[in-house]
């Protein structure tokens, strides 16, 4: 008789929640309080955007209400995303399965 516990059975494909370690997006969402010059700001200090890039960013987030400013792996989106959400920007994580 074996005392060998069995293999968990690995969950069928599309069912299991999206991995970790694929490409999450961190996006930041229109909002009526923040002045332009701000957002820019915070794009440049937390981001490292030169300032044609935020610039562009913040026009993006004005004119199409979201931009996505970031995609990489998980960890790193929802440290950026906290950070820019302590900022009083509001950015939300996507993950590229979800578009």
């Amino acid at each position: 008789m074996s005392t060998a516990h069995p293999k968990p059975q690995a969950e069928p494909r599309g069912v299991a929640e999206p991995a970790p370690e694929g490409a999450w997006h961190v996006v930041v969402l229109n909002d009526p309080v923040n002045l332009m010059s701000y957002v820019v700001m915070v794009f440049r200090k937390v981001m490292g955007f030169d300032e044609a890039r935020a610039r562009r960013h913040m026009m993006e987030v004005h004119e199409q209400g979201r931009s996505v400013v970031w995609s990489g792996l998980r960890e790193k989106a929802e440290a950026y995303a906290f950070t820019l959400q302590q900022w009083h920007l509001t950015a939300v994580l996507e993950s590229d399965e979800a578009r």
